[in-house]
């Protein structure tokens, strides 16, 4: 699939030079399996970016435009991928919000990626990175664009049987992975780290936590150790993209069952919210 773009609603890939995304991460973004021409989890999606786009300041975007604009991409691939991009637009120098803001939007699809095909329901290896994060608390749990961190952590390896790393913060709390967040099951209760601070607060993860009564699981919201989540019966990493992978190995610790996560996998297709 050839990628497509609008930018503010104009076939095209090019921004200004003076857009405050481009200079400082001024904005926020969304990424949007689509599948037989349908966006999943399109309401959660916007309703994340707009909560960003009140955390930053940012005018809202009108949905339904970004809706149309993402649904005149689309075509007869069975799986596509749509990301949306809100930047405050450009500005001048220096870090001042300028008066009367005009926003710019980014839709564009791409081909599904074919690192995704690699993942498989049999589970993932995922080291511990070095890298910790920063707590922000006005910033977390938002998609914007700075992506540095994730960059960083994602740096520190190379070798192709790791899918993922663990990232902390200082603390040494476990907060996600660099591109995913992270369950652990104990029994029939249902853990997932406390994002208050850091980390992002993942599509996915709002929907498995919101039918965790529907799955028979007790959820709890809390921080978690790296020696808490290494005594669990069960891990799983989980975004938009390839949504829900069991986790075999997390540095020299084995997971040997995945019963549980493949029940969460196989209803969280049924209700059509990750990708088959």
């Amino acid at each position: 699939m050839a990628e497509k773009y609008l930018v503010n609603g104009i076939s095209s890939n090019e921004i200004s030079a003076q857009d405050r995304g481009l200079h400082y991460g001024d904005g926020l973004f969304e990424t949007i399996a689509v599948v037989n021409k349908k966006l999943l989890c399109w309401d959660e999606h916007i309703k994340r970016l707009v909560k960003g786009c009140e955390k930053l300041n940012i005018p809202t975007p009108d949905k339904k435009v970004l809706e149309n604009e993402a649904l005149s991409l689309l075509d007869d691939k069975e799986k596509a991928v749509v990301k949306i991009i809100i930047t405050r637009g450009t500005g001048g120098r220096g870090y001042k919000i300028p008066e009367n803001i005009k926003p710019a939007r980014i839709v564009f699809i791409s081909s599904w990626p074919d690192h995704v095909n690699k993942y498989s329901n049999t589970g993932i290896n995922v080291r511990v990175c070095e890298y910790r994060y920063a707590k922000n608390s006005r910033l977390a749990g938002i998609k914007h664009l700075n992506r540095l961190e994730q960059i960083i952590a994602r740096s520190e390896w190379n070798e192709e049987d790791i899918t993922e790393g663990l990232v902390l913060d200082h603390d040494e709390h476990v907060i996600e992975g660099t591109m995913s967040n992270l369950f652990c099951i104990s029994g029939n209760k249902l853990y997932t780290p406390d994002l208050t601070h850091s980390g992002i607060d993942g599509v996915i993860r709002s929907k498995i936590i919101d039918l965790s009564r529907e799955l028979n699981f007790e959820i709890e919201i809390k921080n978690i150790t790296l020696e808490f989540l290494l005594d669990m019966d069960e891990v799983f990493m989980c975004n938009s993209i390839m949504g829900v992978r069991p986790v075999k190995k997390i540095e020299d610790k084995k997971f040997d069952t995945h019963k549980k996560t493949d029940t969460i996998i196989k209803t969280l297709e049924e209700h059509e919210i990750i990708p088959l």
